[in-house]
């Protein structure tokens, strides 16, 4: 069996509904069912647990105990309808029980891959609705850049227009520049980080903090302190670390220095006046 199973078996110790009897004397068919999708193997189907009927007229469940090797827990479901006299197998399948262990919902591969996953040669392809991105609203072409209206405009214009994004297929959507913003807020060098915590500066004074552009600039930047674990790593503005480019410590000697004491309460006789003494 493969996927993700949705269904488990309805509490089997409920007390019984009422089955129509012809369809609760089918369990011999429902068992010679569960068998034949036991690859033959008889021993794989346990005794019957219990018996349900279906939503529909003229149909019922017989639940087999599933002695499968690794189903410990699961239950052969056989569904067997039709009136009396011509009643079939609907169905025949193998459903975890309340206390069986199944294997996790599934999720997208873009949400199990990590940042860590992505190793040299790897391809790590953006879907076409990938909400983080939108198309860009203007492109600049080189060579309308030369000439009389490039002089007219400016020098440095293709510089601001790449800055803003323009010429790119396309740049950062509102919810993505959110999610990198949520990301980097909670993340190793975000502001409610220890390291912050106890740091005496923010990075947003720091002369190595070199602010990012765009509308993010106001709050995150990037670090150029080599000397520190934040360097160049986007950091926010709010972060600290003891690595501050104000940060001054007290370079004065670390030696004891005794008071000097003036004895001016003592009079002092020259060697002169002793001597003739």
């Amino acid at each position: 069996m493969t996927g993700t199973i949705d269904v488990v078996v309805p509490e089997l110790a409920d007390p019984p509904e009422t089955v129509a009897p012809h369809l609760a004397a089918a369990q011999d068919l429902a068992r010679a069912a569960a068998v034949d999708i036991a690859d033959g193997d008889a021993g794989q189907v346990g005794d019957v647990v219990a018996v349900r009927p279906e939503d529909v007229p003229d149909a019922a469940t017989v639940y087999f105990a599933a002695e499968k090797p690794g189903y410990r827990g699961w239950y052969w479901a056989v569904t067997v309808a039709g009136p009396d006299g011509d009643v079939t197998v609907s169905e025949v399948v193998l459903l975890p029980g309340p206390d069986s262990v199944v294997a996790p919902a599934w999720v997208p591969w873009t949400e199990r891959l990590r940042a860590e996953d992505l190793g040299p040669g790897d391809l790590l392809p953006v879907e076409e609705d990938d909400e983080r991105l939108v198309p860009a609203h203007a492109a600049l072409d080189p060579d309308e850049e030369e000439g009389a209206e490039a002089d007219a405009a400016g020098p440095g214009v293709r510089e601001v227009g790449d800055e803003l994004g323009m010429g790119r297929p396309r740049v950062m959507s509102r919810e993505g520049r959110l999610d990198a913003a949520v990301r980097w807020s909670d993340g190793d060098f975000g502001p409610g980080t220890e390291m912050a915590r106890a740091a005496s500066a923010h990075c947003g004074t720091c002369g190595f903090y070199l602010p990012v552009a765009g509308s993010l600039r106001a709050a995150f930047g990037v670090c150029g302190n080599g000397n520190v674990p934040a360097d160049g790593h986007v950091v926010h503005a709010e972060y600290g670390c003891g690595g501050h480019s104000e940060l001054q410590v007290d370079s004065g000697s670390i030696v004891a220095v005794a008071d000097l004491v003036y004895d001016d309460g003592v009079e002092m006789e020259s060697e002169t006046t002793a001597a003739r003494s």
